[in-house]
């Protein structure tokens, strides 16, 4: 498994082994044992979610879930591509407000790990995508967040462009940083 960090502490790409024949491949998506050698935070995840975005420029999020139901996430894509985004909203944090957006796709086989205190969200490249993420906490509706995808503070460059998102009702009204009052210390 490989490892790589990202501009923002906490939030890597974790890219597992691959091992091909002329059958297709194996891989462990996940290995704890793996993953407490490689140095990572050592995480209970206790949920999958799987998403299928039938086209290109689907955006989902920017999500996060309050305490005591905040998750760890890691994402990976199983088939299609997306640019995935980290938001910090963690107050205290020097990078508070910034973000890291990484593509991810069934082809290069990286995977995002997506730590307690940001949002993510991701937007789709391709028809037909399909997400699966570990979560370490169960879904609470009462705790459910979001933050607005277009949120000009952010500057996050999406693939499309805002007015020709397709997104969910309830992703639509998210407040933008500025106005979010569940964030983390």
């Amino acid at each position: 498994m490989k490892v790589e960090d990202t501009a923002l502490d906490g939030v890597k790409i974790v890219t597992p082994d691959r091992f091909g024949d002329a059958r297709g491949f194996f891989s462990e998506s996940y290995n704890e044992r793996r993953w407490q050698e490689s140095g990572l935070p050592p995480l209970r995840f206790v949920q999958d979610n799987h998403s299928l975005s039938r086209e290109t420029g689907v955006i989902r999020g920017l999500h996060f879930q309050t305490a005591p139901f905040a998750q760890d996430k890691l994402v990976r894509v199983t088939r299609g591509r997306i640019l995935d985004v980290a938001v910090d909203i963690r107050r205290s944090s020097a990078t508070f407000g910034r973000h890291v957006a990484v593509e991810l796709s069934a082809e290069n086989w990286r995977q995002l790990l997506v730590p307690i205190g940001f949002a993510h969200g991701f937007c789709t490249l391709e028809p037909d995508t399909e997400v699966i993420y570990k979560v370490t906490n169960f879904y609470s509706a009462p705790n459910d967040r979001g933050l607005a995808f277009d949120d000009g503070d952010l500057d996050i460059a999406w693939p499309i462009a805002p007015a020709r998102a397709i997104l969910s009702e309830k992703d639509r009204r998210w407040p933008r940083l500025r106005d979010l009052s569940d964030t983390f210390a």
